[in-house]
């Protein structure tokens, strides 16, 4: 019998009976084949499972529609309707959310968006919440304006909960609650709209208010103004519509800002007979934000002097363990050797014996410098660690540093030369030539007549 064919038996499900006759022309030709070398036909594969079937349309259906836009949703949504009993069905409204987010349709983000936010009630997707609710706020109805008030709180519950967590992202303290009251006002307006278009004008000033006191932005200053006209008080929407024009506001397009000149000329003109004296008016908001931002800029550097840095030597790195700070700018004139880790890095463990090895040969030099700087969201890991790894324990947390200069991942080795700029960045590190490569670099960032090499 030849290799690959079934006499008889299963072969696709489907049972052959195959002749004496039969099986002798078959064996004449698989001979011919082998005499000319060639290779006989492979035997039929077995049909696929019902779930492999499933899988193939699947990536057949993505292949043809691309990834993303209307083609990329309309192939998911054929599928969820060919097999409505799918075990991808929550991944797949997942990713329809997400496309729908993309392709900014408003329609789907709701359908999408609200089966997501349903299976995953715990979820910390704020931008889908967002999104989910600003499109159930497209309109004035009253019954989508009660279900967005819901995901409003909800979107407050989660930025509330993230300030309890503390700081993230190797933000600084300061940094991290100013994005957290920035993601509580953005949530407090939403309120305010949903509560509004559910026929509570007065309450939703108030919300909106609320929002401005949290984190004075050009939203929560037109939501203000929204509401203000809603109740029959023109004159006072007319300084909130100028302070959303007046404001420092990266997410104010020049088309949002036109449209706050123009409501505000609008108003101010209803109000006095003209817009004579607006001009005045737009000024004073000008002046009244500036103050605003200067006040608010004040208050963070007496929290954190680093969350106001913009340079390196700006920077203040807190010692691990207590003790004092060190001033970055204390530094300058030297080589800095920056080794960013955090204690979950596996290969920053098998680095650091080599980075010792480094510090030896630039143990008698005066102007190499080598700080330890710690990554690590939860700052008790690294006492212990240190001690269980027998490692220096002058270590330093980064303070926010690893924000500032956009650490990404770990380990990440950071040269500053004589004058505190960056004059290498090494992001992981290559064992068996990582030591040499270190080493040519700390030359490379000392001044001429101080290199070794």
């Amino acid at each position: 019998m030849q290799p690959g064919v079934a006499m008889s038996g299963p072969t696709t499900g489907i049972n052959l009976r195959i002749t004496s006759a039969c099986a002798t022309l078959i064996a004449f030709l698989f001979a011919a084949a082998f005499l000319c070398g060639q290779t006989p036909p492979p035997a039929p594969s077995p049909a696929p499972s019902a779930a492999d079937q499933e899988q193939l349309d699947l990536s057949r259906a993505i292949a043809e529609s691309g990834t993303a836009g209307i083609d990329f949703m309309r192939a998911l949504e054929h599928h969820l309707l060919k097999y409505p009993q799918t075990t991808q069905r929550a991944a797949i409204e997942k990713a329809l959310a997400k496309a729908a987010l993309d392709s900014n349709d408003h329609a789907r983000i709701v359908l999408y968006g609200e089966k997501v936010l349903a299976a995953e009630p715990t979820s910390s997707d704020l931008q889908l919440v967002d999104a989910v609710t600003r499109a159930l706020l497209d309109t004035d109805d009253p019954a989508m304006a009660k279900t967005a008030l819901e995901y409003a709180r909800r979107y407050e519950a989660a930025v509330e909960a993230m300030r309890s967590r503390g700081a993230e992202s190797h933000m600084t303290p300061a940094l991290w609650a100013e994005e957290v009251d920035k993601g509580r006002a953005r949530a407090m307006v939403l309120e305010a709209r949903a509560t509004g278009n559910a026929g509570n004008a007065e309450e939703a000033g108030k919300i909106a208010k609320a929002a401005w006191d949290a984190y004075p932005n050009a939203e929560a200053a037109r939501e203000i103004a929204r509401w203000l006209v809603k109740l029959g008080r023109s004159a006072e929407a007319v300084e909130y519509y100028a302070d959303a024009f007046a404001m420092e506001d990266p997410r104010t397009t020049d088309a949002d800002r036109a449209r706050d000149r123009a409501r505000a000329g609008e108003l101010y003109a209803k109000v006095n007979a003209s817009e004579k004296g607006l001009g005045e008016a737009l000024l004073a908001a000008y002046d009244r934000m500036a103050a605003l931002k200067a006040a608010r800029m004040d208050r963070i550097r007496q929290l954190d002097p680093n969350a106001v840095a913009k340079d390196l030597l700006d920077f203040t790195l807190p010692r691990a363990g207590g003790g004092d700070a060190l001033a970055l700018a204390s530094l300058k004139g030297k080589a800095v050797v920056m080794d960013f880790w955090a204690t979950w890095c596996g290969p920053c463990r098998v680095q650091h014996p080599m980075i010792e090895n480094v510090k030896k040969h630039f143990e008698k030099s005066g102007n190499v410098v080598f700080l330890s700087v710690d990554a690590d969201d939860d700052h008790s890991l690294v006492a212990p660690f240190l001690r269980d790894m027998k490692w220096d324990d002058t270590v330093y947390f980064d303070g926010g540093l690893s924000y500032l200069m956009k650490i990404t991942s770990m380990p990440t080795i950071v040269v500053l030369d004589a004058a505190g700029k960056v004059s290498s960045r090494m992001q992981g590190f290559i064992p068996e030539r990582f030591e040499d490569m270190l080493t040519q670099r700390i030359e490379d960032a000392l001044p001429a007549p101080e290199r070794r090499n």
